[in-house]
């Protein structure tokens, strides 16, 4: 026994149980300050932590782990003793894969209580994988990469959106599908919209659970709409007031085209400017991330508020198990865990944005496939006002409201979250509910 730990055990006094109990709730609590990895000695490489269905594959570079759930099997013999009607109806079943995008924090094991019945319903592989940055994938030290001189994307950075997309795109192409339902959490939707907007010809339907993708308000363009109304209403000489032969609102109107003029240089101006200081503060934001002082603060936060994160995005916490605290904090042991987050930061807030390129947001109502909101009524995370006017701004689109569920229906919640996605891929991409009810 070690000096250090004498005077401490010297300290307990009261019965042996007394004793014992006392140096249990010592051990819980050395063992909870390790749970964000605070002993880097004790850290491993992912493979060492899979499961037994793990699986590893190499996409640009990064070892991807994901799972893969398949449905299950049926003979041909019971396929012949089905009636026609139901082999009628087997010929209709949906048979598309589903990819799952996990959120934030989360990884492949958030999935865990859904992956085998949406399996089983859709009648295909149903995949989850591990985005850079989370679960078990291995984290790439971005900026110390080589560089190869050739045409891989000038070093696509693993922790960007952009990364993302081209590996969902090419689980749709592991599957050997020619399109996938997309299933995304959180910030995973983020993920699956874009995808979708890549190559919506490989998309079948979108799925949208609590997705952290901020809703456009349409309560401006109604505003600005009837602004228009009015400004219209003047130009056809319908007031009194402003007629078109008073020299004053001439010549008023004559000073506002000019300082509109001299305001639009001065836009055109700063906006070069911002350019400059926008590329400056990027770059110093990045050296200041990098720090060894940013990647400590990182694993302060992560072992202070890490478990607390967690009970917040339920609705009832104390259905959360050891298990589930388990299979969220277990990423937490995986080398180089801390510096992979502050890359995955890094890329969030500096990536490139293409200014050609309209916003997401201004996307939204262009999404043409089939697209199911699903929120919970207590999301503390992502309020579900947000699901609402977001469903709004997809056309089309279908919103289901989970009561006493808060930022994880399909964990929380995952039988009836489980009806609700069959019910709506019946709905949309199954067999017509008249045949349904004939079998």
């Amino acid at each position: 026994m070690s000096r250090e730990f004498l005077p401490r055990a010297a300290s307990l006094s009261g019965s042996g149980a007394e004793y014992t109990e006392q140096l249990l709730g010592t051990e819980k609590q050395r063992q909870r300050q390790r749970v964000a990895g605070m002993d880097q000695d004790e850290l491993l490489d992912p493979p060492a932590l899979a499961d037994p269905d793990s699986r590893f594959c190499e996409f640009k570079g990064v070892q991807i782990h994901h799972k893969i759930c398949e449905a299950p099997d049926q003979t041909e013999q019971l396929l012949q003793e089905q009636a026609p009607s139901q082999l009628y109806y087997q010929d209709k079943r949906i048979a598309l894969p589903i990819i799952l995008l996990h959120g934030f924090g989360a990884s492949v094991f958030s999935w865990d209580r859904v992956m085998k019945p949406l399996a089983s319903f859709v009648r295909s592989k149903v995949l989850a994988f591990d985005r850079p940055a989370f679960g078990l994938t291995s984290r790439v030290t971005y900026f110390e990469r080589p560089s190869t001189g050739g045409d891989d994307l000038q070093l696509l950075n693993p922790y960007s959106m952009a990364f993302s997309v081209l590996a969902t795109l090419s689980f749709i192409d592991l599957l050997a599908a020619k399109e996938a339902i997309l299933m995304g959490h959180s910030a995973g939707s983020l993920v699956a919209v874009n995808t979708y907007f890549e190559a919506p010809e490989r998309v079948a339907a979108l799925i949208l659970v609590a997705p952290a993708i901020l809703a456009p308000n349409i309560l401006p363009k109604f505003i600005k709409g009837n602004q228009m109304e009015r400004e219209n209403q003047i130009d056809d000489g319908n007031s009194n007031f402003y007629d078109r032969d008073n020299v004053l609102i001439r010549i008023g109107k004559t000073l506002s085209k000019f300082y509109l003029f001299i305001a639009q240089q001065i836009v055109r101006i700063l906006k070069g400017m911002g350019n400059m200081i926008s590329s400056l503060y990027k770059r110093s934001l990045t050296v200041i991330l990098r720090s060894a002082i940013a990647v400590m603060l990182i694993r302060f936060i992560i072992d202070k508020f890490g478990i607390a994160a967690i009970r917040n995005a339920w609705y009832d916490a104390n259905q959360i198990t050891t298990h589930v605290l388990n299979g969220y904090t277990k990423p937490l042991r995986v080398k180089g865990w801390d510096r992979a987050l502050v890359e995955y930061t890094i890329a969030m807030l500096t990536g490139p944005a293409s200014e050609s390129e309209p916003s997401l947001t201004k996307r939204l109502n262009k999404i043409s496939c089939p697209v199911l909101i699903v929120t919970g009524d207590s999301d503390r995370i992502v309020p579900p006002w947000n699901a609402e006017k977001l469903s709004q701004a997809i056309p089309g689109s279908h919103l289901e409201v989970i009561k006493n569920c808060g930022h994880l229906p399909h964990e929380e919640r995952a039988e009836e979250f489980v009806s609700i996605v069959e019910k709506f891929l019946r709905r949309v991409l199954g067999a017509p509910e008249e045949q349904l009810a004939a079998i």
